[in-house]
C-alpha cells in the first residue's frame, strides 16, 4: 500500500514529466487551499516551472473597509447588540476596529451560528440586534435563513449587514486579467458544494481557462495541479472534479433556491479588485425591514491602511513577502491588514508557515507574475 508520501512524490513527478519545465501559473481562490498550501510546503514540493498565486479566496480579506467602518458606527448606537463571526473583530477598519469597540463598552459578540443572533433578538426585544453576514456561497445560505426566519416570524428587531459576495464574477474577472496571465484556476471546493461545476464550465467555454475543483490535503491539491497542468499542456480548458466525494455536479440546488429567494445579485466592492458588478448580494425588497445597512448611521469615508498591500495579494499582483509591512509592522499579533488578520488569510499563512517542515529550498514558483 503506497503511503501518503509516496504518492506526493510519485504526483510531482508526474507533474513534472506532464509540464516538461514550461512555466505554468496557476491560482488558488480558496484561502483553505491558501492555508493548505503553505501548511503543508506544497510550493517546495512541485517543479519550478509550477508557480501557485493566491487569489481572493479569503472573504474577511475582500471585504472592503466601508463595510467595517459601517459595521464600527453601528455598534456604537445605543440599545443595538452586533453579532459576527471571530475573524471579523481584529480586521482594521478606517480608524478603529471591532475589539476596539468592543473593549471600549460596545456590544459586540462572536458567533458560531447565525441562529445565536436570532436567539438573543427573541430573548431581548428592547434591543436591536445585527448580525454581519459576511461570506462567499458556503455561508450565505445560513445567513439567508437567518433574514427568512426574521421575516417569517416576524422578528422586528433582527437586522442583517449583507457583506456577502459570489466567486464566478471575481472569476472572471481574474481570468480576464494580463498582467495575471493566468493557466488556470485551483477551484474552491466548499464553495463548489453550493455551486456546483456549471459556473466553472462556463469559465472555462468563454475565457479558455482551466478550472479544476479540488480538495483540501495535500494529495488532493496535488492531483488538482496534475489535472491542470494536462488540460495546459494539451491546451484543452475544461472544468474537471477532483472532489467529487463532496462536490456533486449539481451542487446544492436547495441552498441555491434559497439565496435567490432572500439575495438579488447586485454590484460589490472587493478589496483589492474594485467594484464587480454581480458580485454581490444584496436583501430584497420583501426583507427589508431586516436590512441593516438602511439603519440611520454617520459614516466616516473609508480609508485603507497606510502602507498595506493586502489588496494587491489578493488579486494575485504581489506576494505577502513583497508588503513592506509584512512580519515588521504587520504580523498576527499587530495585524495592519485583513490579510494578516483571517485564519485564511494569505499573509496570515505566509507568516505563519514561513518555514514550514517539508520546504528543502524555495521555489522560484514565489515570484511575482511576469506580463505578457
Amino acid at each position: 500500500m503506497k503511503t501518503p508520501r509516496h504518492q506526493a512524490q510519485q504526483l510531482v513527478q508526474a507533474i513534472a514529466r506532464e509540464t516538461g519545465g514550461r512555466t505554468v501559473t496557476l491560482m488558488e481562490v480558496c484561502g483553505t487551499h491558501t492555508m493548505a498550501i503553505h501548511r503543508h510546503g506544497i510550493r517546495s514540493l512541485l517543479p519550478p516551472g509550477i508557480r501557485l498565486l493566491s487569489g481572493p479566496g479569503c472573504p474577511v480579506c475582500v471585504t472592503p473597509v466601508g463595510y467595517l467602518d459601517r459595521a464600527i458606527a453601528l455598534s456604537r448606537l445605543p440599545a443595538l447588540t452586533i453579532f459576527t463571526f471571530g475573524d471579523m473583530m481584529r480586521v482594521p477598519g478606517s480608524t478603529s476596529s471591532l475589539s476596539r469597540e468592543k473593549s471600549q463598552g460596545a456590544d459586540i459578540r462572536v458567533a458560531y451560528s447565525p441562529l445565536e443572533a436570532l436567539a438573543f433578538a427573541r430573548q431581548h426585544p428592547e434591543r436591536r440586534v445585527v448580525f454581519l453576514g459576511i461570506g462567499f456561497e458556503t455561508t450565505a445560505p445560513a445567513v439567508a435563513a437567518l433574514a427568512d426566519v426574521a421575516h417569517r416570524a416576524p422578528q422586528k428587531n433582527l437586522f442583517v449587514l449583507s457583506g456577502h459576495k459570489v466567486i464566478p464574477p471575481a472569476l472572471a474577472l481574474l481570468a480576464q486579467n494580463p498582467e495575471l496571465a493566468l493557466d488556470g484556476l485551483i477551484c474552491p471546493g466548499h464553495v463548489s458544494a453550493i455551486l456546483g461545476m456549471a459556473p466553472y464550465r462556463r469559465l472555462a467555454r468563454v475565457h479558455r481557462l482551466p478550472c479544476v475543483v479540488t480538495g483540501f490535503e495535500p494529495i488532493d491539491i496535488l492531483q488538482g495541479i496534475l489535472l491542470l497542468a494536462r488540460q495546459v499542456v494539451r491546451h484543452r480548458p475544461a472544468a474537471e472534479n477532483q472532489y467529487a466525494r463532496v462536490v456533486r455536479e449539481e451542487g446544492n440546488p436547495a441552498a441555491r433556491r434559497l439565496l435567490a429567494r432572500v439575495f438579488a445579485p447586485g454590484d460589490s466592492d472587493w478589496r483589492g479588485l474594485g467594484n464587480i458588478p454581480g458580485s454581490g448580494l444584496a436583501l430584497r425588497p420583501r426583507y427589508r425591514r431586516h436590512d441593516a445597512a438602511l439603519l440611520p448611521v454617520n459614516v466616516e469615508p473609508p480609508r485603507e491602511p497606510r502602507g498595506c498591500r493586502c489588496g494587491a495579494v489578493l488579486s494575485g499582483l504581489a506576494l505577502p513577502e513583497d508588503c513592506r509591512l509584512f512580519g515588521r509592522r504587520c504580523t498576527p499579533d499587530t495585524p495592519v491588514g485583513a490579510c494578516m488578520v483571517s485564519s485564511e488569510g494569505s499573509c496570515a499563512a505566509a507568516y505563519r508557515y514561513r518555514n514550514p517542515p517539508l520546504a528543502r529550498h524555495r521555489n522560484p514558483s514565489h515570484a511575482p507574475a511576469p506580463r505578457r
